[in-house]
């Protein structure tokens, strides 16, 4: 086991007993917990409606099937994101295209989003990387401008804002994740936050083969039946999963708190090296604090993640570059050089622990590791 593991969860016994209830009942699937996390969702992020689903990537690919978007159509997104962002957009037929990054901070170029819009583009999806918002003020200026919707890729940045803006508050959706290692997770989830409580109506449709009813109608009371109105997809979260994240999302704040103080230490911490980068974190803005990366150069990066975890540090990539990927680069013909600092990026980033129950003294032993392998790499 790793001195430091690269995320610990911070489910606690509340949080167990709450499932255990619901294994005590007969209904597991979507229902009243499923509803009572979805409300408190539409709370939390200030929308009018939410979805739960069983995943980030499927909650994308709903939202661009609720759009329309068919083959031929094009969506403009970040390649410095994890690979479920372009394939949902695979998924739905279109053609992802992408626009190079921020050096500062990873997220998108909005300043690049004109040049790339052709006749075809339908859709932006930014991705908030790391828990850092994307200026979706900007964006959505450029968005509205040419008649294209904007998807939000969430999954780090629920609990992220960059005044004025705020999940959903400048585009038509906003997606989140539950994963194993998010803020606040049920080992695998996610769900869709938005101001519009049609399209949410659509997706709830969408996300359970179309049917317009589920168990939790169907069931509850007078048996009624249902009508299918599209082939629709099997992707909605159970009661089991909403059971741990419900307690989770109402010690949010906390839980943020927790993460941005270790955030925050890790900058005092490893600011002053020459020999790393750290994204920065702008002013102005509520950074969920989902991940803390360094940069180093390029030659030494995949030497420095073994030499760490050798040293007992879990560590990760987050992350490649989705468009040097072998089926991107064979489907649409992506290269080397095209998006030059999502690869620089994705060749020198590391991912290092980070989680609310870090422990000041692991965070010591984290930036004691990166000392001593820097000196024995550089």
């Amino acid at each position: 086991m790793p001195k430091v593991p690269f995320f610990r969860t911070s489910i606690d016994e509340d949080d167990i007993d709450r499932v255990a209830a619901v294994l005590r009942t007969d209904f597991l699937t979507t229902g009243p917990v499923a509803a009572e996390l979805e409300a408190d969702l539409v709370s939390y992020t200030d929308t009018q409606a939410a979805v739960a689903v069983t995943s980030c990537t499927a909650a994308l690919h709903l939202c661009l099937v609720a759009l329309g978007i068919k083959p031929g159509d094009e969506i403009i997104t970040t390649p410095m994101t994890f690979v479920a962002t372009a394939n949902a957009i695979v998924h739905s037929g279109a053609k992802p295209v992408f626009v190079d990054v921020e050096p500062e901070t990873g997220n998108i170029d909005v300043s690049k989003v004109e040049a790339a819009i052709t006749d075809r583009t339908r859709v932006v999806m930014p991705v908030h990387l790391y828990g850092q918002m994307v200026d979706m003020v900007r964006l959505s200026e450029v968005a509205e401008a040419r008649g294209i919707e904007i998807i939000e890729d969430a999954a780090h940045a629920l609990e992220a804002r960059r005044d004025p803006a705020s999940l959903g508050s400048h585009s038509r959706a906003a997606c989140l994740s539950f994963y194993a290692t998010k803020n606040i997770t049920s080992g695998e989830g996610g769900a869709i936050v938005t101001r519009d409580p049609e399209f949410a109506d659509r997706l709830r449709k969408l996300r359970l083969h179309g049917m317009t009813a589920g168990a939790a109608d169907r069931y509850t009371g007078t048996y009624r039946h249902y009508d299918v109105l599209e082939a629709g997809w099997k992707c909605n979260m159970s009661d089991v999963q909403a059971a741990i994240l419900v307690g989770q999302l109402r010690r949010i704040d906390e839980l943020l708190d927790l993460r941005t103080k270790a955030f925050n230490r890790y900058r005092d911490a490893l600011g002053d090296y020459d020999a790393l980068r750290i994204p920065d974190r702008l002013a102005g803005s509520r950074h969920a604090a989902h991940l803390f990366t360094i940069q180093v150069r390029s030659e030494i990066r995949d030497e420095m993640l073994h030499a760490l975890q050798q040293r007992g540090i879990g560590v990760a990539v987050n992350f490649r570059a989705v468009h040097l990927f072998e089926a991107y680069r064979e489907q649409f013909q992506y290269g080397e050089g095209q998006f030059p600092e999502a690869e620089r990026i994705g060749a020198s980033t590391i991912s290092l622990p980070l989680f609310p129950g870090i422990t000041p003294d692991e965070q010591d032993a984290v930036a004691d590791a990166v000392d001593d392998a820097l000196k024995n790499l550089i």
